[in-house]
């Protein structure tokens, strides 16, 4: 379904008149003035649900579920109008991702041991009350997956939102809390600050209450959580490169980078940021791109471009922030040209900003190498050691593993979008919390519990 951009704001318009707004906040379910109020209210939630069969918190989880999906178009249209971020019509698909792929109770795996000296069981218990950060780029998915794995794990949530998605945030918590409700739980057990600062946030962090902190943003949150003192779970920064050499199938790879990189005006982290070709197919690549649905721009149309999205100082690039995820059809009507085309698409050398500065935004840089080792090389140099995202499309298996091995991400996409790593169209679960820094990896349920190992010797091994 096409939408455009009039209609985007009729609709955005019709939603902001009637849901509830930063001013109203305290009338959403578990949104509270100040952090030391949800503090108070979501330790007392906890400790109610401390007594919760695995049973009920699984029925919880299912309305959470249930209401994420009748309310996807929403919290998507939202999230658009508060952030001027993305595409109405992929967020939408994130939040349906969220709720039918994010793992529950079930992902919660004891183990048992047993021999001569008696049994031993291992079993997944709870941390306690979580302090979470969330970032603008996915603000209500985020705060909906992490609640459901932490919900799943036994724990209560306090989130600190990022304050350009508070709106969005806070509706996610206000879904959540009525879906708890709803499900016979305990209220404010997820709960939020209506205004969001560096002062509530570190209130969250050094609060004897919090027991375990989760961040999805830059390397700056991952930094300060892991000097909390408290067992801590970052998700930091990717630049996720793609190759592509002489024995992909040129047009299916065409189609799934032009997707992957579009997708939500390339929001996701895992998105392919920079894309390697070998010289061979590189024509045809561009070409197959172009029919996919990608624009080709070339000469002073790419210096003008890295002017309007990009900031230099002293030699060094950083994003404007001001274009982030916005719609390709914007930054084209800036270089004079009308085009509805989803993805921007450029030929640069490797060390051009467009290849080296993750930008977030539907711009893709394509660079020709002479075979598959430069392109690895290159490609690892521009992923910089983030450990992220990263992705290729050859039928060769040489190639598909040296790449994996050279750059050790934890996510690594072969012949399919860069979303196929997050089960959009691939196997496995889904999560908006990639924790490379800390490397939990693709986070779930059992990400936020903690080992408990219960001794029985010499009784109950009945063999």
């Amino acid at each position: 379904m096409n939408i455009d951009e009039r209609q985007i704001a009729e609709i955005v318009k019709s939603v902001l008149n009637n849901v509830k707004t930063t001013e109203d906040a305290p009338s959403y379910k578990g949104v509270f003035d100040s952090m030391t109020d949800a503090l108070e209210a979501v330790n007392k939630a906890y400790k109610l649900y401390r007594s919760y069969s695995i049973e009920q918190r699984e029925q919880i989880i299912s309305k959470i579920r249930q209401l994420t999906l009748s309310e996807a178009e929403e919290m998507a249209k939202l999230g658009v109008a508060e952030t001027g971020m993305g595409r109405v019509t992929d967020k939408i698909i994130k939040h349906q991702l969220v709720a039918n792929k994010t793992p529950g109770t079930e992902d919660l795996k004891p183990s048992v041991v047993t021999g001569d000296d008696g049994l031993t069981l291992i079993e997944m218990a709870p941390y306690g009350v979580i302090g979470s950060i969330t970032p603008s780029t996915n603000p209500s998915e985020t705060v909906i997956c992490n609640s459901i794995g932490m919900l799943a794990g036994g724990n209560a949530v306090v989130f600190n939102p990022h304050p350009n998605a508070c709106k969005t945030a806070n509706y996610a918590v206000d879904l959540i809390n009525r879906a708890i409700l709803e499900a016979g739980g305990p209220e404010n057990l997820v709960v939020s600050v209506s205004k969001p600062t560096m002062d509530t946030s570190n209130e969250m962090m050094k609060s004897p209450i919090v027991r375990m902190l989760v961040a999805t943003g830059g390397p700056g949150v991952v930094k300060t959580l892991l000097s909390s003192g408290k067992k801590a779970i970052g998700a930091g920064a990717g630049n996720p490169p793609v190759i592509v050499d002489e024995t992909a199938d040129i047009k299916k790879a065409a189609r799934d980078i032009v997707a992957g990189a579009s997708f939500d005006n390339n929001l996701p982290c895992i998105a392919e940021k920079e894309c390697f070709a070998v010289d061979s197919i590189a024509s045809d690549l561009i070409a197959s791109m172009q029919e996919a649905g990608a624009y080709l721009i070339k000469g002073e149309q790419i210096d003008k471009l890295v002017k309007i999205a990009l900031i230099e100082k002293d030699g060094k690039y950083s994003i404007n922030k001001k274009w982030v995820g916005k719609d390709a059809g914007k930054f084209l009507k800036e270089l004079g040209i009308n085009s509805d085309a989803r993805l921007i698409i450029c030929e640069t050398e490797a060390l051009h900003p467009f290849v080296q500065v993750e930008m977030m935004m539907p711009i893709l840089a394509v660079v020709r190498v002479s075979d598959i080792d430069e392109a690895i090389d290159k490609a690892v140099a521009a992923e910089h050691g983030n450990r992220h995202s990263a992705h290729i499309h050859s039928k060769n298996i040489d190639n598909l593993t040296n790449f994996a091995r050279a750059v050790e991400t934890t996510i690594f996409v072969k012949n399919a979008p860069s979303y196929a790593g997050i089960g959009a169209g691939g196997e496995g679960y889904t999560t908006f919390t990639i924790a490379g820094p800390t490397g939990e990896g693709l986070t779930a349920a059992h990400s936020f519990t903690r080992q408990r190992r219960c001794v029985m010797v010499d009784g109950l091994h009945i063999v």
